[in-house]
């Protein structure tokens, strides 16, 4: 814990910079952590850049799983910080832990059964299949270290600290950038295992994580008085842990499917699109990294606030955080487009890849200042414990908005880049009517 911080009377601006910026500066190496992958998946060949882009969207339900132990444990536990009860955040920590045990069990069978049916929804080819099946599977079955490390973090979270979660993923990325080509490529006694090192490269790292993250929190003093009876499976917390947890992660499955939808649409124009979509995703991602900093900020901060019934402090919280993130991806947007067709080059020197990938930037940068109405949303109901209306919000833009979105680029011609100039126009016009409602939802329940 940082005891330099109390999410419930420290000035506003104050804890934003400091939650938000270890967050991000954390995030920022988590998303490194990928781009090395892409990075030397362009190394093995255009094939396994391309299996590992369509790799994404299966990966994401181990993403989507993690988020949801991680913010559902948060929540409830920095909840129960702000009401000071003692016993509850005990509970609710050793809770969380079981929670996400029996989430990663149900997380390995759903992915090593059902992977080979959804790459067959993306892919014809039976090579990029067995391509992208190598390195999930590999992922799938270590998804019990990714669950227990964010299990674990929660209670680190619920305090506001996000410096060691920080140090944890600068670790890992370094690990990475050391054991990605060693289990790739092979060296001594490790054997080359191409696409699927990739997958052994990820959990190596993530078990020194664990190790890291364990370490710290044995020391806290928040569960000192822990005892073995708090591990007993007690029911009506798990269920309160599913209730919240459930509609996040379902919420990041929205995306997932969003994100298989994207893919079906533009793998018509070929392996190339895919593979320059794929490498331009994995860095935009790096971008947007103050904007999940301040969601991580909102969450801690919001939580404990909204527990003590300072709901003037929840306003402001969210209505800074959202100047501070649409300002900020003004200057991001810009970074990206002047620079996207260098930012592709990075990972292939295909000019096919390049150009498709390049393109889709120079749109994708357009949007980058409505991003932060939307995430910062989604951090607003999850503090609230409001989860539900979360999954709702992403079930529209995910999902549902992907509808008009193919209507209108289809009746302008079809092409990848009309696809994308109609998703940059209807995400717009999604996050404005955002915007709205969540003011009107302040002012109507909070006050």
């Amino acid at each position: 814990m940082n005891p330099k911080l109390n999410l419930t009377k420290d000035p506003i601006a104050k804890l934003i910079k400091k939650i938000a910026l270890p967050a991000s500066v954390g995030t920022f190496f988590q998303t490194m952590f990928n781009v090395v992958d892409t990075f030397f998946a362009g190394k093995i060949s255009p094939e396994a850049l391309s299996a590992l882009a369509k790799s994404f969207p299966i990966y994401f339900i181990i993403i989507a799983a993690c988020v949801g132990v991680t913010v559902g444990g948060t929540s409830l536990i920095a909840n129960s910080i702000g009401k000071n009860n003692k016993e509850r955040i005990l509970n609710y920590f050793s809770q969380t832990i079981i929670f996400g045990f029996l989430v990663s069990i149900l997380i390995t069978i759903i992915g090593l059964v059902f992977s080979p049916v959804l790459f067959s929804l993306i892919s014809s080819d039976e090579q990029f299949i067995i391509l992208g099946l190598k390195y999930t599977n590999v992922i799938f079955a270590g998804s019990i270290i990714f669950i227990t490390v964010v299990a674990l973090n929660s209670l680190l979270h619920a305090e506001g600290d996000t410096k060691t979660y920080r140090n944890v993923l600068i670790v890992s990325f370094l690990l990475n950038i050391i054991l990605n080509p060693l289990f790739i490529f092979g060296y001594g006694f490790v054997p080359p295992m191409g696409i699927a090192g990739i997958g052994f490269a990820t959990i190596v790292a993530q078990f020194i994580g664990l190790l890291i993250i364990f370490n710290k929190i044995i020391k806290s003093s928040r569960i000192k008085n822990i005892q073995i009876i708090n591990f007993y499976p007690k029911i009506y917390l798990l269920k309160n842990l599913f209730s919240q947890s459930a509609p996040i992660s379902a919420t990041l499955l929205l995306i997932s499917v969003g994100n298989f939808v994207v893919l079906a649409y533009i793998s018509v124009f070929g392996e190339h699109a895919i593979a320059g979509y794929g490498a331009a995703a994995r860095f935009e991602q790096i971008l947007l990294l103050p904007v999940l900093g301040l969601n991580t900020a909102i969450i801690s901060i919001i939580s404990q606030n909204f527990g003590a019934k300072n709901y003037l402090r929840v306003k402001e919280s969210y209505f800074k955080a959202v100047i501070y993130g649409f300002s900020l991806m003004i200057i991001c947007g810009i970074i990206i487009f002047l620079s996207a067709d260098k930012i592709v080059s990075i990972f292939s020197d295909n000019p096919n890849v390049i150009d498709f990938g390049t393109t889709y930037l120079k749109i994708s940068a357009l949007i980058f200042p409505a991003y932060p109405v939307f995430f910062i949303s989604n951090g607003f109901f999850m503090a609230i414990k409001k989860s539900t209306y979360s999954m709702h919000l992403n079930l529209i833009r995910n999902v549902i908005l992907l509808i008009p979105i193919i209507i209108a680029a289809k009746i302008f011609g079809g092409s990848f880049q009309t696809f994308f100039w109609s998703y940059c126009f209807f995400n717009w016009l999604y996050v404005i009517c955002l915007f709205i409602l969540i003011s009107i939802y302040i002012k109507r329940y909070l006050f």
